[in-house]
């Protein structure tokens, strides 16, 4: 029995209850649910070492990732898939912590900053990155190639849609 037997069981349920209840896409919608739910509760075990969860980890991520190692908040809340109040919330904290600085803006406007990582922020992160790749690699364990990129086509068109919402 796997832990989406039960929510499998009350789609059917509704399906019977209520006729013309999208059973396929309820599924879908719930695999993704499960799916990141216990990818983020795997990520915050790893994380937890490192004082972070998985929230802090994903700012740091989208800062990482960042071609010119900052970005203004707006663009990182959005990245992030954060609200507004969040990251400043969250950036406080990580400023706090010591991983990243908010510098102002190189155009002049005191109002405008730019989030960066601090020198440790970065040895923070890439001290952590082996650790959460093995994470996301078992993720996906025993899904070749060609069906990792179909399944990434796929889930785009659902986010494509959902955001369309």
């Amino acid at each position: 029995m796997s832990g989406f037997d039960a929510t499998d069981a009350r789609i059917r349920h509704t399906c019977e209850r209520f006729n013309g209840f999208p059973r396929d896409a309820a599924v879908l919608v719930r695999l993704i649910k499960h799916i990141h739910a216990h990818v983020h509760d795997a990520a915050n075990v790893v994380l937890r070492r490192y004082g972070l969860n998985h929230t802090d980890y994903n700012i740091l991520m989208m800062i990482y990732g960042s071609a010119d190692d900052a970005v203004n908040p707006s663009r990182l809340g959005s990245a992030a898939g954060e609200k507004a109040a969040n990251i400043t919330r969250i950036c406080t904290a990580l400023c706090e912590k010591g991983l990243i600085d908010r510098v102002a803006d190189s155009g002049g406007d005191r109002r405008k900053v730019a989030l960066s990582l601090t020198d440790s922020g970065r040895r923070c992160i890439e001290s952590l990155l082996p650790a959460m790749a093995g994470m996301l690699d078992a993720s996906v364990r025993g899904i070749d190639a060609a069906e990792r990129a179909q399944l990434e086509g796929l889930l785009r068109r659902v986010l494509d849609n959902t955001e369309r919402l």
